[in-house]
């Protein structure tokens, strides 16, 4: 896989995600071509009258966490407002129905009806699921979505889900990530060997291989485990949410990433919530994730763009790795990816109709968003 450089790609992330023809009256259009015999009158439909229709959603994040947590804040406000109140998301923070990295198996057991977190997370289930959030020196946000919502990434994706009962939706996207916070500077590929570092999915696949021992910590143990040293470095998201984590104070050089250039985030029902709604119902769940889908992304956009001006005053080195790592880097990501997908027939199909995507795509990218860079 000949891999442009995404770190001059990080600049720009405006997201190409379908709009969200949601408003405040309470009003959603709906398409009756495929419920002929539903409110033949009426195009329209008011939520002001029937039974009120509650939905336990849990979440991989702390209570109003920014922007991933308060960007479920808003999906749930929005759909009260766009319901009448009469569909209600009633949300459960990490840990306080299930354990953060549990709300996979409790939505596909049918104990919570849906679920906000990361694909790349239930890799163990089927390493196929990590493509869902991208891959390390793959695609943009803006490309990811692109494939997930108009490439054949979505039926794909539902296809898998659907073996365990889920009915997934793209629900938020961080854009280009950093490539972590390191307790010392990493100045050669020795240095990478025999380092424990939390970071997830397709990435940490890539770093075992440079010689790092992955670990997988969900985000309130991060700062005690760098800090006691029970890791050497963690990557998390970006400048915004990083520097509220605090990783600074105990791993003070901030590397510019590769392994997640645009990971979506998601938000997946239970495939038997789901089938239980009304059209009505599951057309205003459709609107609002895909409004919170761009507005989670263009909030990381504009955030971690606010915040990186402000490291130097914390004491953060911004560093880039040696090109050597890089190198080895992306040769150790076409040997995980090759590797997955000759034990993983569906981790092929999924590989196969992501990177030919991107093969369509990237032509298109070079000659605008990259000449664009090159010479602003």
């Amino acid at each position: 896989m000949n891999r442009r450089n995404f770190l001059t790609a990080a600049a720009v992330t405006g997201s190409a995600m379908f709009a969200a023809g949601c408003n405040d009256s309470g009003r959603v259009a709906i398409d009756y071509s495929k419920h002929p015999k539903k409110h033949d009158a009426d195009k329209s439909v008011r939520f002001n009258r029937g039974k009120k229709t509650t939905l336990r959603i849990a979440t991989s994040w702390p209570a109003h966490f920014p922007i991933m947590g308060t960007g479920v804040d808003r999906f749930a406000e929005r759909v009260a407002q766009i319901s009448g109140g009469l569909l209600e998301i009633k949300l459960f923070p990490k840990n306080t129905l299930v354990p953060a990295l549990a709300v996979f198996d409790a939505a596909s057991s049918g104990q919570i009806d849906g679920f906000h977190s990361g694909p790349y997370y239930w890799k163990g289930k089927n390493s196929a699921f990590a493509l869902f959030s991208g891959f390390p020196f793959g695609m943009t946000a803006e490309e990811l979505n692109g494939w997930v919502q108009f490439g054949g990434g979505i039926e794909l994706w539902r296809e898998l889900y659907g073996r365990y009962n889920l009915y997934p939706f793209a629900g938020g996207n961080t854009n280009i990530q950093m490539g972590g916070w390191f307790r010392k500077p990493i100045e050669s590929l020795e240095d990478m060997r025999g380092l424990k570092m939390r970071i997830p999915g397709l990435g940490g696949e890539v770093m075992a291989k440079l010689g790092v021992n992955p670990v997988l910590l969900p985000a309130g143990e991060i700062y005690t485990s760098l800090e006691r040293g029970v890791i050497d470095a963690t990557e998390w998201v970006g400048p915004y949410l990083d520097l509220k984590m605090g990783f600074y104070k105990v791993a003070p050089y901030y590397y510019s990433g590769w392994h997640e250039p645009g990971s979506i985030l998601e938000m997946t029902f239970s495939k038997h919530t789901w089938e239980k709604l009304s059209p009505e119902q599951q057309a205003i769940l459709e609107c609002a994730v895909a409004e919170m889908n761009s507005t989670m992304t263009f909030e990381f956009q504009a955030k971690n763009a606010e915040t990186m001006p402000k490291l130097s005053g914390y004491g953060v080195k911004l560093m880039r790795f040696p090109d050597e790592v890089t190198s080895a880097a992306k040769k150790a990501n076409l040997e995980v990816l090759e590797r997955f997908s000759r034990e993983n027939p569906d981790f092929r199909r999924v590989y196969e109709s992501a990177s030919g995507y991107l093969a369509r795509s990237e032509a298109w990218s070079d000659a605008s968003l990259r000449y664009f860079l090159n010479i602003r």
